[in-house]
């Protein structure tokens, strides 16, 4: 290394031993970009490595779950035996599927390094903060979803050797243990209303890489380098009530103390779109609905846009209904442009059950103003797992969407997946199950470290409804996408050799399923362990792509991949905007 950095952040596989364990993932991740382990670290990693160079403290983050997904040969306790950093480490318990890799993780770090300090943070370490305290890997836990003050405090004070229980108890957000061993829970008061200090700073990353001399532990997700889209966050909580999200407005107020939904200043937004679009020709993706604050607020980072003249794949998120005007002014502003919204069923009872207000009449308004304004792409994604959903009403939704091929044409692009592996804790219906019908199975966070590393995603799933059980949930949810593809093909959405790839792959879940379901009945645990690992080469090719094809997800490119010289420019001479 050329720079000794005071933390390295750590972003483990969802199940550490992932490479030798057997596990038929299903399709839990065929709507984002990453794989089943989950390879792509949060956002905050880049905000708090930010944040710290300002104090002077260098960050090195390193995606130890991409590292071990890129080569089969890469020691993980070796290369985290042989780091150094001055200060502490980090590792993210932001997803709950990390559950069991983070916690691996944090063991080897203490293996190799006792005498640092083990720092962990996200949303499932808020949720767990009292249990993930009492883990002896674990010596400080951050809470909520701001996080770079209170860790910057930490590392000052560590920095300075005075991490007394006075100083300690001043950091906002932080659980600890006192010298008795007892649990100290600090105020969760920082929860910024104004989003005005940090952005998605690329050009730090790319800066981190030439000062660890390690390009690929920066690298967000697997396929990141072919296919470099981008994340644009513009606001933190929501205003949304969606029954089954943990991050929805009712869920974070309760658990992370965020009041109100703070958005980041419209010009800021702009700007991170602008930079990125220095730097890469791939899609950039805005997070979170621009109408969430308003018409004007949308509009005036749409006129910003437009004065860049951005023309990468842009992609807008749509939680609520939205006017004709608003997909007339995005066609003004940007001219390769894509939504994607989730309505999650075709029936209007069952999405309001579920917190959404909007009609499904209103979600065929919106792709027909976003389809007539010239959208690239428009994805619809429905759910399975929904309150009040039956096995008939999720067939009836799919039957909905071949609906909606026939009305528009092929830039309308259907995608059905299962509420997996969780439903989020902290989210409405998990904490008030009988109020929405479901049954949570789990609740201790030991729980979920096993769960997440079950042998298939049948066993992993943290809840029933009154109208799903586990094995119904699964069995429609292969119905499902098999009948979906089936459609996409009949009406030319999809072509012949797509249309094969996933049916061949559903067939061979089907059936892995149904074998991993009559091994696990025997009861004998020495033949589940010795046959189970037997299945592991087909498990794992049966655990990706399970319901649709990658490229189906996904964006052009509109260009070469990145831009290197105005990259090297900006490395050197600091940002142009």
């Amino acid at each position: 290394m050329f720079v000794r950095p005071d933390l390295i952040l750590l972003h483990a596989p969802s199940v550490y031993d992932f490479r030798q364990q057997t596990i038929l993932y299903g399709p839990i991740a065929d709507v984002i970009p990453s794989l089943p382990v989950y390879e792509m670290y949060p956002v905050g990693f880049t905000t708090i490595a930010e944040y710290l160079l300002t104090l002077g403290l260098e960050t090195r983050v390193v995606n130890l779950a991409y590292r071990m997904l890129a080569s089969p040969r890469f020691d993980a306790e070796k290369f985290i035996a042989g780091l150094r950093p001055r200060l502490a480490f980090g590792v993210d318990l932001h997803w709950l599927p990390h559950a069991h890799g983070a916690v691996e993780i944090a063991r080897l770090v203490k293996k190799h390094h006792p005498h640092l300090p083990v720092i962990v943070g996200g949303w499932a370490s808020t949720y767990f903060h009292e249990e993930l305290i009492e883990l002896d890997c674990f010596d400080y836990v951050f809470r909520g979803d701001s996080t770079e003050v209170p860790v910057g405090m930490l590392m000052r004070a560590l920095a300075q050797r005075d991490i007394g229980e006075q100083r300690l108890s001043e950091i906002p957000n932080l659980t600890w243990k006192d010298r008795h061993g007892a649990t100290r829970i600090n105020a969760l008061t920082n929860a910024p209303v104004v989003l005005d200090r940090w952005g998605n700073n690329y050009l730090n990353m790319f800066k981190m890489s030439m000062k660890f001399a390690s390009i690929t532990s920066q690298i967000p997700f697997h396929d990141w380098w072919t296919y470099p889209i981008t994340a644009i966050m513009t606001n933190k909580g929501c205003n949304e009530r969606c029954a089954i999200c943990g991050g929805a407005g009712p869920a974070v107020k309760e658990y992370a103390g965020r009041e109100c939904t703070a958005f980041r200043p419209p010009e800021l937004i702009v700007r991170d779109a602008a930079r990125l679009a220095r730097y890469t020709n791939g899609p950039l993706f805005f997070i979170g609905d621009l109408n969430q604050a308003g018409p004007q607020y949308a509009h005036t980072i749409l006129d910003g846009l437009r004065r860049h003249d951005i023309r990468n794949n842009t992609i807008f998120e749509l939680f609520d209904a939205a006017p004709a005007e608003y997909f007339r002014k995005i066609a003004d502003s940007v001219p390769n442009f894509n939504f994607e919204m989730s309505p999650e069923t075709h029936d209007d009872a069952v999405r309001k059950r579920g917190g959404k207000k909007y009609a499904s009449a209103q979600v065929v308004e919106m792709i027909g103003h976003a389809l007539g304004n010239g959208a690239g792409k428009f994805d619809i994604y429905f759910m399975i797992g929904l309150p009040g959903q039956t096995p008939a009403s999720v067939m009836d939704t799919v039957e909905w969407a071949g609906e909606l091929m026939d009305r528009f044409d092929q830039r309308l692009f259907t995608f059905i997946s299962p509420l997996a592996p969780f439903l989020d804790p902290g989210s409405l219906a998990y904490e008030h199950p009988d109020a929405y019908g479901y049954k949570i199975l789990f609740k201790k966070f030991a729980d979920y470290r096993t769960a997440i590393s079950a042998p298939t995603w049948k066993q992993g799933l943290n809840y029933e409804t009154q109208w799903l059980t586990r094995d119904e949930l699964v069995d429609v949810t292969y119905r499902a996408g098999r009948r979906l593809n089936q459609l996409k093909h009949e009406k030319g959405f999809i072509d012949e050799a797509t249309y094969r790839y996933v049916d061949e792959r559903i067939g061979r879940a089907i059936d892995l399923m149904d074998r991993f379901d009559k091994l696990l009945a025997c009861g004998d645990p020495e033949r589940i362990a010795r046959e189970r690992a037997m299945l592991k080469t087909e498990a794992d090719a049966a655990s990706t792509d399970t319901v649709n094809a990658p490229h189906e997800i996904k964006w052009k490119v509109l260009g070469t991949n990145f831009n290197y010289l105005a990259t090297a420019r900006d490395m050197l001479l600091g940002p142009r905007f």
